[in-house]
């Protein structure tokens, strides 16, 4: 039994997803399986890895997005009664980009080294973070861009309501369709549930972002800027809405607030506190 399921979200760009799949498995295939989510993806246009294809109307025109892709993976694995035989569940958007060599391994293993770690994230190349890291190699953060988590399957557990039968709301909350703060609700959630959210250099990645810029017509979206400034927009709405909060800084400052408690309950982890 492999012990990480590692989820892609793909529309429309199956050479993306299957040179990075191709990858993953030469390195990684003993300790995870695979799956690929097509939101809406022409049929001539589907992941050889491809295992659930969304072709709703809805889906087809719009896409999944992060959230709501997420969600599907993780909903139909649980419908399929396969959740709960691994131990972390891997996300990753497309144009995720990673080194030759072993990737989920360590992270997996740098994961199970924090008994109180719920999210574990590769930190970007070029992130400033990294600058907070040292020679501890993994800390504590509350709030980490989201192209890559691997979450534990026990902070998983504490947060899903199980009879809730759809995969938009399943982990994130899929009525913020593009997604823009959904990290920041799940990182205070880790914290609220006394689990921490990490980053790590163990290993490290890179978001592609000039594949939206080149290849938007092919996903079927936006351009570049429009749809940054949809994304924003929307995410806004959304924690105007859910939260009363009228900008993101406001929701970073909510997470804080879990993060600072998290550290006053469990001092001794105050060594990963940056």
């Amino acid at each position: 039994m492999k012990e990480v399921a590692t989820i892609i979200l793909n529309r429309n760009l199956p050479y993306i997803v299957d040179k990075l799949v191709d990858k993953l498995k030469k390195y990684d295939n003993n300790i995870s399986d695979f799956y690929v989510v097509e939101a809406g993806s022409d049929i001539n246009k589907l992941s050889k890895y491809a295992t659930w294809h969304l072709n709703t109307p809805e889906v087809i025109r719009l896409g999944l997005r992060f959230p709501r892709g997420m969600n599907y993976g993780l909903y139909k694995l649980w419908k399929e009664k396969i959740f709960f035989k691994y131990k972390a569940f891997l996300l990753l958007t497309n144009d995720t980009q990673v080194k030759n060599k072993p990737f989920i391994e360590p992270l997996f293993k740098e994961l199970n080294k924090h008994s109180k770690l719920g999210i574990l994230s590769p930190c970007g190349h070029d992130w400033a973070e990294k600058r907070f890291l040292g020679k501890l190699k993994t800390k504590y953060f509350y709030y980490i861009h989201n192209h890559a988590y691997l979450l534990k399957k026990e902070f998983i557990e504490k947060i899903i309501n199980f009879n809730y039968h759809s995969y938009k709301k399943f982990l994130f909350d899929g009525n913020n369709f593009r997604g823009y703060g959904t990290e920041i609700e799940i990182i205070a959630k880790c914290y609220v549930n006394d689990y921490a959210a990490g980053i790590t250099n163990i290993v490290t990645t890179y978001e592609n972002e000039e594949l939206l810029k080149k290849y938007y017509k092919k996903i079927k979206t936006e351009n570049y800027q429009e749809n940054e400034k949809l994304y924003i927009d929307e995410g806004k709405k959304w924690m105007r809405e859910k939260y009363g909060f009228s900008s993101k800084w406001a929701m970073i400052y909510y997470s804080k607030n879990f993060y600072d408690k998290f550290f006053e309950n469990f001092p001794h982890l105050n060594k990963f506190k940056i």
